[in-house]
């Protein structure tokens, strides 16, 4: 039996509590961030896959499984597969209006996707953030800053996000705004990591279920001086800081291409 993950912990929550409409963001947020293993019928070709799909009800489902272990168990064996965020897989499946089985007879987690689950949670994925220019400065330095006061949903919401983020900043850290309003602001992000960085704060928001809430993003270069200011009032959030990866870009590995089904 294959060791219990992230995605098994939120799907336990969610179908406790099915009435609980946060656990099931938290739900979706979890299937967003992780990585999806779908099984193919055919090695995978550039810029295309060939998914396995099984009909239920008149309507296609694309396998997909939180491990290439639970895929293999499910198998029997080896098998073909592309591994994909879960954010690029919701945005390939919602275009072909395909669902998702996960972790078909293999886990706990098991459970039919239709593909308007994939239609909400593609739209969901890409509501735009809010970026905030930085704080203005006053001579005594930053604006003045306060300890947050928000939902505990919120604080695991940003931290999980952040968490994932490895490499794209230094440490984060969540201030309340002396006019009002919540910053997150992020040092030593370099210009291409703060799309995807004030993105994931607004997934954070709206998977907290508190997307009525103000939040700000904010960048800054890295500094001591930076760090310990908003240290007096803020929450940190660090920001894993992972060995390079090197190797061939494989189907999905690009936001703004996902694979085509063949």
């Amino acid at each position: 039996m294959s060791e219990k993950t992230v995605l098994d912990t939120a799907h336990a929550a969610m179908t406790a509590n099915p009435e609980d409409v946060s656990l099931r963001m938290s739900f979706y947020a979890v299937l967003a961030d992780i990585e999806v293993f779908l099984l193919l019928d055919a090695a995978p070709k550039a810029g295309s896959i060939e998914p396995q799909m099984i009909a239920v009800e008149g309507e296609n489902y694309v396998l997909g499984f939180d491990s290439a272990e639970r895929l293999a168990s499910f198998a029997g064996g080896a098998a073909p597969y592309a591994a994909l965020s879960g954010r690029i897989m919701a945005q390939m499946l919602a275009s072909e209006r395909a669902g998702l089985a996960l972790n078909l007879e293999v886990a706990s987690s098991s459970i039919m996707l239709p593909a308007e689950a994939l239609v909400w949670m593609r739209d969901t994925l890409q509501a735009a953030p809010q970026e905030a220019e930085p704080a203005p400065k006053r001579k005594s330095g930053l604006a003045a800053l306060r300890s947050p006061d928000i939902p505990e949903v919120l604080l695991h919401a940003l931290d999980a996000k952040l968490s994932r983020a490895a490499g794209l900043a230094q440490v984060a850290y969540l201030v309340s705004k002396e006019e009002g309003g919540l910053m997150l602001a992020i040092l030593g992000a370099k210009e291409p990591a703060q799309a995807p960085l004030a993105k994931a704060a607004s997934e954070a928001l709206v998977f907290s279920g508190l997307e009525d809430m103000a939040l700000d993003v904010a960048f800054f270069n890295d500094s001591p001086g930076l760090r310990a200011q908003f240290g007096q009032a803020g929450l940190r959030f660090d920001v894993p800081q992972p060995s390079p990866l090197t190797g061939p870009a494989t189907p999905g590995s690009d936001p703004a291409k996902p694979p085509k089904l063949r």
